[in-house]
């Protein structure tokens, strides 16, 4: 099972690679970007008693199979398409944009399997760990606000392009002067946007903690079903555009990364994603072992 969490991790890094869409801090469109919406995220942020772990990992297990037997080879595809792009140098805003909404769609289904198990984990918590939750909640916001809002623009700007940098690095290696200059200037367009980033975070938990202290309602599995499958809906106004913005600008500028890489970069990222299907390829579910 840890072994199959750490892939999934590790494929939330090519799915990033593919659209580096939000921006800020976190650019994955996959797994870990679900935030608390899977219940093994959820793990991070509760106090669990030993019969809620219990159940914690018994379903765990469940969702992973179920990751691993229906969703994986679909998973394997859509890399062998990436691949497919790289090696054709075909690379583009449409082919990018295409692959983006095959992404949003497999987390999609992955939210929708796991919102039932979300719900019944959310209805069981008493109070204190209700009251716990909304500490972490208010911790995390203290501590990005922090971290990527405190500091002046021009110092959020630079942070932003360096922690792209570290990104690109294991696909691409090394960038060179004008790789790493249009990753300044990506950066330097999004202006705002860590702002209206945790703006929205704050926002979204808010509305989660208010469903919640509801948990015993009739319409609380309905509410966390939008929360967790629909989150857009709930996004402010002020995120949506920025969003937009964001997603346009990463995937431009992937497409100049890649525009702008040498034959050893590009042999590189290709020799990354066949290793990384290859990986995938071998796992247990997938072989019938």
């Amino acid at each position: 099972m840890t072994a199959l969490l750490r892939r999934l991790r590790y494929l939330s890094m090519v799915l990033s690679l593919c659209a580096v869409v939000t921006g800020c801090t976190r650019v994955d469109l996959a797994y870990r970007n679900l935030d608390v919406i899977i219940p093994w995220s959820l793990n991070d942020y509760l106090d669990m008693n030993r019969e809620q772990k219990s159940w914690f990992d018994e379903r765990l297990r469940d969702h992973l199979h179920w990751h691993c037997t229906t969703q994986l080879p679909g998973n394997l595809a859509w890399l062998q398409s990436i691949e497919q792009m790289v090696a054709e140098q075909q690379v583009t805003v449409e082919q990018l944009q295409a692959r983006t909404r095959e992404a949003k769609l497999a987390i999609a289904q992955v939210a929708a399997e796991v919102t039932p198990s979300a719900v019944q984990l959310l209805q069981g918590l008493d109070d204190r760990q209700v009251r716990a939750l909304q500490q972490s909640f208010s911790e995390d916001l203290q501590d990005k606000r922090r971290k990527y809002v405190a500091p002046p623009l021009a110092e959020q700007v630079a942070d932003r392009a360096k922690r792209m940098e570290k990104r690109l690095v294991p696909w691409f290696g090394s960038l060179d002067e004008r790789q790493r200059q249009r990753v300044s200037s990506w950066s330097q367009s999004l202006g705002e946007q860590n702002r209206e980033w945790i703006d929205n975070r704050e926002h979204w938990q808010q509305q989660f903690m208010a469903a919640l202290q509801q948990r015993g309602s009739a319409d609380f599995p309905a509410r966390i079903a939008q929360l967790l499958q629909r989150r857009e809906s709930l996004w402010t106004p002020e995120y949506q555009q920025a969003y937009a913005r964001t997603e346009q600008a990463g995937t431009q500028l992937l497409v100049d990364l890649v525009a702008y890489s040498s034959a050893a970069q590009r042999q590189r990222l290709s020799d990354k994603l066949a290793e990384l299907r290859r990986d995938f390829a071998k796992l247990a579910c997938l072989s019938g072992r």
